[in-house]
């Protein structure tokens, strides 16, 4: 969140955040206005807006820019590789991405680790700076399927991909009650919460949002989901789970208590053994931007998970 003052008023907004974002070019910010994940008074604008004094800009950097990480050797579930790029299995509860109050143990430092002469071999000029590319984010505990760029060029590449839509991404989500229909569609708005900036909500001045589910197997007092996203807002799935009033099961944050309401004990202690929220990214397919092979992956779901099902 930036707060601008009387030196910046009559800037372009495009051109502001070039100078107060490190590693992001101009026209990649461009996009990210023109795709509302850039809010001016919790408003979409055009890169060409002209900011006044005391204006809010609120920036969701959907894609992180290539940087540089401290190799950690940190065990990785490697799904594939080659010199290009790397599709990893993240399990639940790791960080994807250094920030504040993170700067270790995250996919990041573990990716700079296991990857470094690939990386080296890719970026020659600097072989020391072991730039790689997080394409996209999954939350700390969510698992499941992330893809990783080697070079700056397949980070961009991967990343048009993302913002033209053409990345198929489905998650497994198992949420409470018992919806009505077998298959939905929730088109809501996701913004932050003003109350709580930890926290996303669906409101009218959000970004658009767009998720399809369809119901995989019903139980006594919970659904198993499969939920395909077509944007990819922060905690997406489980703010629009929350907003049909089927939060995912496990998720202290968005289910308003109820893993805490759940009649039986033996599905209470379950939740509580989980130590986690029950999502995970199943499917991810995306276009291989050297090859141009159409490249699809699967990942079943970790025991922990399984577990809590078999309970069920």
């Amino acid at each position: 969140m930036f707060l601008t003052d009387e030196t910046e008023a009559g800037t372009r907004l495009d051109s502001f955040l070039a100078d107060r974002i490190d590693g992001w070019s101009r026209s990649r910010l461009q996009k990210l206005i023109e795709n509302e994940d850039v809010l001016v008074n919790e408003k979409a604008v055009k890169p060409s807006y002209k900011l006044r004094e005391n204006d809010e800009v609120e920036v969701d950097l959907v894609e992180l820019p290539v940087a540089r990480f401290e190799p950690e050797n940190i065990p990785l579930d490697i799904v594939y590789e080659d010199e290009y790029l790397a599709v990893i299995n993240k399990p639940a509860g790791m960080v994807v991405h250094p920030g504040a109050g993170v700067q270790s143990g995250t996919l990041a430092n573990a990716i700079a680790f296991h990857f470094a002469e690939s990386f080296a071999q890719q970026n020659k000029e600097d072989p020391d700076n072991l730039r790689i590319g997080i394409v996209h984010r999954l939350d700390k505990d969510t698992s499941g399927l992330i893809v990783v760029a080697k070079t700056d060029e397949i980070h961009e590449e991967l990343s048009e991909q993302f913002r033209e839509r053409l990345v198929y991404k489905s998650y497994i989500a198992l949420v409470h009650g018992s919806p009505d229909q077998n298959t939905g569609k929730i088109e809501a708005p996701i913004g932050r919460n003003k109350h709580n900036r930890l926290r996303m909500k669906v409101a009218t001045h959000g970004r658009s949002a767009l998720s399809l589910w369809k119901v995989r197997k019903r139980y006594d007092k919970f659904t198993l989901l499969d939920v395909e996203i077509k944007t990819g807002r922060t905690h997406q799935i489980r703010v629009h789970m929350g907003y049909i009033n089927h939060p995912v099961v496990g998720d202290e944050i968005y289910n308003e208590g109820r893993d805490n309401t759940v009649a039986d004990s033996y599905a209470r202690n379950g939740i509580a053994s989980m130590n986690r929220f029950f999502l995970h990214a199943e499917r991810l397919s995306f276009t291989h931007p050297v090859t141009k092979e159409r490249m699809e992956f699967t990942q079943e779901l970790p025991p922990e998970l399984n577990q809590f099902l078999d309970l069920l």
